[in-house]
């Protein structure tokens, strides 16, 4: 595999000539937060919706502690 001159971690192989520059930009610009949770803590929720409801519980009992007395 050979490298290419002017940037070394692009091997020769790599063909971007057919690639649209850009193409997932505005869909990135919107929002792309991807979090990765660690496998033992991934077997307690199953999907997305799990881990949203989860947190969204989790930021009510934060908000209710930090209220004054």
């Amino acid at each position: 595999m050979k490298r290419m001159p002017k940037d070394k971690d692009m091997l020769e192989e790599y063909d971007f000539s057919k690639g649209i520059r850009g193409k997932y930009a505005k869909r990135y610009a919107q929002g792309a937060n991807v979090v990765v949770i660690e496998p033992d803590v991934a077997e307690f929720f199953p999907d997305h919706d799990a881990v949203n409801h989860a947190l969204r519980s989790l930021s009510e009992i934060i908000k209710k502690q930090k209220k004054p007395a």
